[in-house]
C-alpha cells in the first residue's frame, strides 16, 4: 500500500512539471540545446547544459569540444542562456597524453576587447621531458600572447578561435622559441566576468545545424522514482 501511495505521489509532482526549452545565446544563434522540466520557472534559472559543437555544426571533428551555458533567463516556456565556458572530453584528452608524451598544464586570466574576463587553461604535449625552466618560459609566452590577443580579440572571436584551432596553433607556434614544443590544446575555459554588450555570434546560420535536444524522461508510472533536484545546478569545481 506504501509503495503504491509513493508511485502516486512521484506521478502528481512530475504531472506538476513543465518542460522548458533551452536555447544558446546570441553567440550560437539562440538554437535549441535542450529541454528541462520544471514546477516552478524561477527553479529553471542556474541550470547549466552542456552541447558539443558537432550537435550544433554538424561537424564530426569538433565532436570533443563541449560548450557549456548556464540559464539566466525564462520567457514563457523558453530558457535563456550565457556561454560561460567549454571543455574537451575526457577520452579526448586520454588520447593525447598516452605515455612518453609529457603534458604542461598553463592557466591565463585575461579580459577581451568586449570587457569580457576569460580564463584560459591550455595543454601542451612534448614527445620528451620538459626542463622547469622551459615550462616557466612558456607560462610567460603563453600569457603574454593570450594577453595581448585579449586586447583586440571580442569573446566571440576569441571563442571562434578556440573551436577553429587557430588558437592553438598560434600558441605552439609562439612557444618555438623556447621549445618546439608537439602541440598544444586549450582544455577548458570559463567567463570569469561579463563585459557590456551581447556577442556577435560565432558561427553563421549556414554553420549551424537543428540540434535534437536531449529530452528528459518522467519515471515509470508503475515504480516509484525519486523526484530530480529543482535546484540550480552547479558547475562541479576542478
Amino acid at each position: 500500500m506504501a509503495g503504491k501511495q509513493a508511485a502516486r505521489k512521484v506521478k502528481d509532482k512530475w504531472k506538476a512539471k513543465e518542460w522548458y526549452k533551452v536555447h544558446a545565446p546570441k553567440m550560437f544563434n539562440e538554437a535549441e540545446i535542450g529541454e528541462t522540466p520544471s514546477a516552478d520557472p524561477d527553479y529553471v534559472i542556474g541550470r547549466t547544459v552542456e552541447v558539443t559543437v558537432q550537435d550544433l555544426t554538424g561537424d564530426f571533428s569538433k565532436m570533443h569540444i563541449k560548450l557549456k551555458f548556464k540559464v539566466n533567463a525564462v520567457d514563457g516556456s523558453d530558457a535563456k542562456t550565457v556561454f560561460v565556458g567549454h571543455d574537451l572530453t575526457s577520452d579526448y584528452v586520454r588520447r593525447l597524453t598516452r605515455r612518453r608524451k609529457t603534458k604542461t598544464d598553463h592557466v591565463v586570466d585575461f579580459y577581451t576587447k568586449d570587457g569580457f574576463k576569460y580564463r584560459v587553461k591550455t595543454m601542451s604535449i612534448a614527445d620528451r621531458r620538459i626542463q622547469s625552466s622551459q615550462e616557466e618560459g612558456m607560462r610567460a609566452i603563453i600569457s603574454q600572447t593570450l594577453t595581448e590577443m585579449g586586447k583586440e580579440m571580442t569573446l566571440s572571436e576569441v571563442v571562434k578561435a578556440i573551436i577553429s584551432g587557430t588558437l592553438s596553433r598560434d600558441l605552439a607556434k609562439a612557444c618555438h622559441v623556447v621549445i618546439p614544443i608537439k602541440r598544444i590544446e586549450v582544455r577548458k575555459s570559463e567567463v570569469l566576468e561579463f563585459g557590456e554588450g551581447e556577442p556577435e555570434a560565432v558561427f553563421t546560420a549556414d554553420e549551424m545545424v537543428s540540434a535534437e535536444p536531449a529530452k528528459e524522461e518522467a519515471p515509470a508510472e508503475d515504480a516509484p522514482a525519486e523526484e530530480a533536484s529543482e535546484a540550480p545546478a552547479e558547475e562541479a569545481s576542478e
